[in-house]
C-alpha cells in the first residue's frame, strides 16, 4: 500500500510539472550577433536571453527560424507564433498591431562603407567611368575621320597615303594621332593645298582636343574623389546605398529622400556589398559592427557615429498574456546579473 501511494505521488508530481511547463512557438531570423546558428544550435544574444527567460518562466520553446524579417513579424501578428525575438525595433507602427516587452537592447543605425583595400582604386574607377569612355570614343572617332579626310586629299600626292581606302584606315589614323601628339611627320608633310590647310586645322584643333581630354580626366578624377568618400549622412546622396526592405533604416532613408537598393534579407545584401556593388550600407549598428569585426573585416568598416537611436524588444501578438510575465522576468534577470552576463558574452560592455 505504501509503495502504491509513493508511485501515485511521483506520477502526480510529474503530471503537475508537465502541466506547468508551457510550450511556446518562438519566431526569429538570422541576425548575428542577436540570432544565428552554430553547429546546428541556436545562439546569439537574443537566443541566450530567450533561454534564460524559458528557464525562469518554465517554458518549453520551439524555434521557428524565418528567412525574412517580415515573415517573422507576420507569424506573430497572425498568432502563428507566441512571440518573436531578434533585433526587433520598438516602433509606433508595430506597437499598433503587436505588443512589445520592455526594451532588451539600446541600438541605432550606422553606415558601413568598403575598406580601402576592398575599394576599386580611384584611378581605375575613373578610367572606367562612362563619361570618360565616351570622351575617349569621340576622340578616336575624330582622329580616324581626320586621317581619312587627309587620305582623300593626299592619296595621289603623298606616297604614304597612296593605297586603297581599306588599307589606308590604320595608317591614316596613325598619321592623325602623331599629328596631334607629336606635331606630325616632317617626311610626310601634306603636299596638296587642301591637305596642308586641313593639317593646319588639325594641329590647331589638337590643342583644344588635348585640353578638353585632360580637363575631362581631371574632372572625372575629382568627382570620383569626392563621391567615393562616405563619412556621414550627407555623403549618402548620389551613392549606391543599400539596406533591408521594411526596416527602420529603409524608413529613415525614405524620409531623407536617399535613393537605395532594398534587399529582402541580410545575406544577399552583404554578398552584394562584398562584390563591390554597394558604396554604403545603412542598417542596425550592432549587426554591422559584428560583421566588420568578424566575417567582413576585409570588406567593410564603420563610418560616422550611431544615429536614429532605437530600442529592441520582444514582440507578442496583440493582447498576449505573456507580456507581463516576460517583463517581470526581464527585471529579475537584470537584478540577479544574468542579463549583464549574457550582454558581456556578446558585446563586452554594459547595455
Amino acid at each position: 500500500m505504501r509503495k502504491l501511494l509513493v508511485l501515485i505521488s511521483v506520477l502526480m508530481c510529474c503530471a503537475v510539472q508537465t502541466v506547468s511547463a508551457q510550450s511556446l512557438t518562438v519566431s526569429t531570423v538570422t541576425r548575428p550577433p542577436f540570432s544565428l546558428t552554430e553547429a546546428g544550435e541556436d545562439t546569439g544574444f537574443s537566443m541566450d536571453l530567450l533561454q534564460a527567460l524559458a528557464e525562469k518562466l518554465n517554458w518549453s520553446v520551439s524555434i521557428n527560424r524565418h528567412d525574412m524579417f517580415g515573415d517573422m513579424l507576420s507569424a506573430v501578428e497572425t498568432g502563428a507564433s507566441d512571440l518573436a525575438i531578434a533585433n526587433i525595433s520598438i516602433t509606433a507602427a508595430r506597437e499598433q498591431i503587436m505588443d512589445f516587452s520592455q526594451l532588451i537592447f539600446e541600438s541605432g543605425l550606422q553606415i558601413m562603407v568598403p575598406t580601402q583595400s576592398a575599394r576599386t582604386p580611384s584611378l581605375i574607377r575613373a578610367l572606367m567611368s562612362s563619361d570618360l569612355l565616351i570622351a575617349i570614343a569621340i576622340a578616336f572617332l575624330v582622329l580616324f575621320c581626320g586621317g581619312m579626310v587627309m587620305w582623300f586629299f593626299e592619296r595621289r600626292a603623298q606616297p604614304y597615303f597612296d593605297r586603297p581606302a581599306g588599307e589606308a584606315m590604320f595608317p591614316s589614323f596613325w598619321w592623325a594621332l602623331n599629328l596631334v601628339v607629336n606635331g606630325g611627320f616632317e617626311e610626310r608633310m601634306p603636299r596638296t593645298v587642301f591637305g596642308r590647310a586641313f593639317a593646319v586645322l588639325l594641329v590647331v584643333s589638337s590643342l583644344f582636343i588635348v585640353s578638353v581630354f585632360v580637363a575631362k580626366i581631371t574632372s572625372v578624377m575629382t568627382v570620383e574623389a569626392i563621391s567615393g568618400s562616405v563619412n556621414n549622412l550627407s555623403d549618402l546622396y548620389g551613392q549606391r546605398v543599400a539596406t533591408i526592405n521594411g526596416s527602420t533604416a529603409a524608413g529613415f532613408l525614405e524620409r531623407r529622400e536617399v535613393d537605395y537598393s532594398g534587399f529582402d534579407s541580410l545575406e544577399p545584401m552583404l554578398a552584394a556589398f562584398e562584390n563591390g556593388g554597394i558604396d554604403a550600407v545603412v542598417f542596425d549598428a550592432p549587426i554591422l559592427s559584428y560583421y566588420t569585426a568578424h566575417n567582413g573585416r576585409d570588406f567593410g568598416t564603420m563610418a560616422g557615429s550611431v544615429f536614429l537611436r532605437e530600442n529592441y524588444g520582444i514582440v507578442f501578438p496583440s493582447g498576449s498574456p505573456l507580456v507581463e510575465d516576460v517583463n517581470r522576468a526581464l527585471l529579475g534577470l537584470r537584478e540577479n546579473g544574468t542579463f549583464e552576463t549574457i550582454y558581456r558574452r556578446w558585446f563586452g560592455g554594459v547595455n
